[in-house]
């Protein structure tokens, strides 16, 4: 019988099985921050578009550390949030096989691009959704609608609010919005109440729930790259070079007996597409819609916005307003992602360290970007032949 003749740890972990592709194409909030009465009601998540990525130089706070007052180069990632709509509100009593929801309240006014989500072919419908709802706002004064919301205020523990994305402000050739539900954190459930209510048919913008330096959590779908061997999907070693039949295979799939492959041994299938939660990324900057110098610094004056020439690949301009966040995020460009409250209280010195950026490069992703702004390159080039008719 043989044997291996050196020992060494499994490749691949075996804590995301099934490798298979996700059900859940938008992302899907499984926990939220634990909800403390004490404070007041806020919301705990938020959905942007990943848009690309560009690099940073900031400064390091961070003392007893190596690069403490040293400056480094860190990656980052854009996100692009356009304002989210609240259109409705949603009850759930706790039950011992978990949540049950109690009711569902809706705002009297939906928009087009959150009807269109529930319609499979909205040219062809009669567009008649939530029309009838609609007039329970007028019937008795909304006698009908404030009882629903009673009852949410006298049997509901938790209380979530039902909120779309903007699409027609982003240039992604999709109308339909992107629906989720956002929990309501602080203050009771009568406060909670009241908070979604008046957050009805409103804007709710990222800045008034992340702020600068804060941890997050990024959920999204991981970009798919189809039917992958046991090499780039697990990551066994090569054979050597001179085996017969192939070298980037598993030698041994298993003893003789038992007589079935054991669901541990490495096996070709699918490779990416899966719907995963990254936990702790810092958020560098938050930037608004129209700020012509958002990503101006201390250090480098130059008027600028997030935008690096010639757009983002594959994405191309970001309008509306974004959140950077250090590293990277889940996903190709153009992809949903949800934004939540991070789910541990930060004790560590690197989490709590304070964001003193630098520099944010906006040079072109497309070449090795030698320019920064448009007016830059102008002012080198000097005048062109192109330019002069």
């Amino acid at each position: 019988m043989s044997h291996r003749k050196f020992e060494a740890p499994r490749s691949g972990s075996l804590g995301f099985l099934p490798k298979k592709r996700t059900k859940r194409h938008f992302g899907r909030i499984r926990s939220y921050p634990v909800d403390d009465q004490a404070g007041a009601p806020h919301l705990t998540a938020f959905r942007g578009y990943k848009s690309g990525m560009t690099h940073v130089v900031r400064g390091v706070d961070r003392p007893g550390a190596l690069m403490h007052k040293r400056e480094v180069v860190d990656a980052v990632s854009v996100i692009e949030t356009p304002p989210m709509v609240v259109v409705g509100v949603v009850g759930y009593v706790e039950t011992p096989s978990g949540l049950r929801t109690l009711t569902t309240v809706f705002a009297e006014h939906l928009s087009d691009e959150f009807r269109r989500r529930l319609y499979k072919n909205w040219y062809k419908s009669k567009k008649k959704a939530y029309t009838k709802y609609a007039q329970k706002y007028q019937k008795d004064g909304g006698a009908e609608i404030e009882q629903e919301l009673d009852r949410i205020k006298k049997f509901c523990s938790v209380v979530r609010v039902i909120a779309h994305t903007q699409v027609k402000k982003l240039n992604l050739r999709i109308k339909k919005a992107h629906i989720m539900e956002i929990q309501i954190n602080g203050g009771d459930a009568a406060a909670k109440v009241d908070f979604a209510k008046a957050l009805f048919e409103k804007e709710v913008t990222v800045d008034s729930i992340f702020t600068k330096d804060e941890q997050i959590d990024v959920i999204g779908v991981t970009k798919g790259r189809g039917y992958e061997g046991v090499t780039a999907r697990w990551g066994v070693s090569r054979l050597p070079r001179k085996t017969h039949r192939g070298l980037r295979k598993v030698a041994c799939i298993g003893s003789w007996h038992p007589a079935r492959v054991s669901t541990t041994v490495p096996r070709a299938g699918q490779d990416g597409y899966f719907h995963r939660t990254e936990m702790n990324k810092k958020i560098y900057r938050v930037g608004k819609k129209g700020d012509e110098s958002s990503c101006s610094t201390a250090a480098d004056l130059t008027k600028k916005g997030v935008t690096p020439m010639g757009g983002f690949v594959r994405y191309g301009e970001v309008n509306e307003d974004w959140v950077m966040v250090k590293g990277c995020v889940v996903g190709v460009k153009k992809r949903p992602l949800v934004l939540r409250k991070s789910l541990m209280k930060h004790s560590k010195r690197h989490h709590l360290e304070t964001i003193d950026l630098k520099f944010i490069d906006t040079s072109s992703k497309l070449g090795h970007g030698r320019f920064q702004t448009a007016e830059e390159k102008a002012k080198f080039l000097g005048p062109l032949a192109s330019k002069q008719n």
